[in-house]
């Protein structure tokens, strides 16, 4: 579960913060490189095609290996591809063939996560799917480490195409975390043999099911809103640290091992409040720790050039993000019907990505419009209307009905 958290967590930054790093070094624009959050768009609109990978046979060469493993290798050297051609790209002199090959590799990264998920859901019993989780998430953080703040310190030795070339690489290994992984039975597909009745059982029923909960509509809306502080915020901050005077190194080691350890602690945390005080709970709770640790940018904003402000900051949002993850995905498999398990929990967080792919590109055009000190306040404040709502639905007699499902 750590090696295929790995594998998931690497292609990530490449499509993201690295990627934004690297552009911001070519001189392209504040409002271009905002507008590259819509490469990761895969990301959001992954339910659209995860019902197919739930349901239907992997190539035929493949087949030997079962379903969830069949698919995943035959998506993972495609994603090795991607980033290898990602490597070879300019956005300076080229930038559409950069965009493409960024867009390739979110979209070969999400049908990833996609199966690793089903993966999760069907190998480990209930009981054991929070010990599963877990390690996903540090398998998955280490990976964003060496894919963000890593490649971005590689690149002073061997430059931006060798050091994206080296997690490409890196990227490989997830064909050999599938290949030792063991293949779950296969999931029970229901009757109906003709097209639309493959859809109906495919599609319609994952979703019927989710709305049909009590409150559904405002748990909706929490999923979508909870995330929108950090997605303005994450977006900028490769423009935010270079228009601040700091330079790779400074990045590297702030997003380094000492926002790793952070994230780690936030994490545990996380865990520990969700099972101290229920999830509804942890999830205001840390939801507004992760609003007042955003505070530190504004802070970082007056203090320019100052690397221990920097370190600072980056630590403090590492622990209040951790925290906060740890009671949201929490959440999420707790909306997840054993029976529509992979539907739904494509479907719920490409919700929750929703407004990092689109609202997060417009990011780059508020920060011009509004400066960085008034930008990262708004952003602060842009997750208030998500915990207002949890706050609505705890309030609620019948609150948050989770899935019907014993013992999840």
């Amino acid at each position: 579960m750590a090696a295929l958290g790995f594998a998931c967590g690497l292609p990530l930054p490449l499509s993201g913060f690295t990627l934004r790093q690297w552009m911001s070094e070519t001189g392209l624009s504040l409002g271009a490189i905002g507008l590259s959050a819509s490469i990761g768009l895969a990301y959001t609109l992954k339910f659209l095609w995860a019902p197919a990978l739930d349901r239907f046979a992997p190539p035929a060469g493949l087949r030997r290996l079962g379903r969830r493993r069949g698919w995943l290798a035959a998506v993972q050297p495609l994603l090795v591809a991607a980033c290898v051609l990602l490597a070879a790209s300019d956005p300076r002199r080229a930038p559409l063939v950069t965009v493409v090959a960024a867009m390739a590799v979110a979209f070969l990264s999400a049908s990833q996560d996609i199966v690793v998920d089903a993966w999760r859901i069907e190998v480990f019993p209930p009981s054991l799917q929070g010990a599963a989780l877990a390690a996903y998430v540090w398998g998955y953080r280490l990976a964003l480490l060496i894919s963000g703040a890593a490649a971005i310190k590689l690149a002073d030795t061997l430059g931006w195409h060798g050091a994206l070339l080296v997690m490409a690489g890196l990227a490989g290994l997830g064909l050999l975390a599938t290949l030792a992984a063991p293949e779950p039975p296969p999931p029970p597909l229901g009757e109906g043999r003709g097209v639309l009745a493959q859809l109906g059982l495919a599609v319609i029923a994952p979703l019927r099911e989710l709305l049909r909960r009590p409150n559904a509509l405002a748990i909706l809306a929490f999923v979508a809103l909870f995330k929108l502080g950090e997605a303005l915020a994450g977006i900028m901050l490769a423009p935010f640290y270079r228009a601040l005077g700091f330079d790779r190194a400074a990045v590297a080691v702030a997003n380094g091992p000492i926002s790793l350890a952070a994230t780690l602690a936030g994490i545990t945390l996380g865990g520990w409040l969700v099972a101290r005080l229920g999830i509804r709970r942890a999830l205001v709770i840390t939801g507004f720790v992760q609003m007042a640790a955003m505070a530190m940018y504004l802070v970082l904003a007056y203090a320019a050039g100052e690397r221990h402000v920097l370190f600072l900051t980056t630590m403090s949002e590492a622990l209040a993000e951790g925290l906060a993850d740890a009671a949201f995905l929490a959440f999420l498999s707790s909306l997840c019907s054993p029976a529509h398990a992979a539907s739904q929990y494509a479907l719920l967080s490409s919700l929750a990505a929703l407004a990092v792919r689109t609202l997060g590109g417009l990011s780059g055009f508020l920060a011009a419009a509004l400066g960085w000190k008034l930008f990262y306040a708004v952003s602060m404040f842009a997750s208030l209307p998500a915990m207002l709502v949890m706050l609505y639905l705890i309030g609620r007699d019948r609150g948050v009905i989770p899935a019907p499902a014993a013992g999840r």
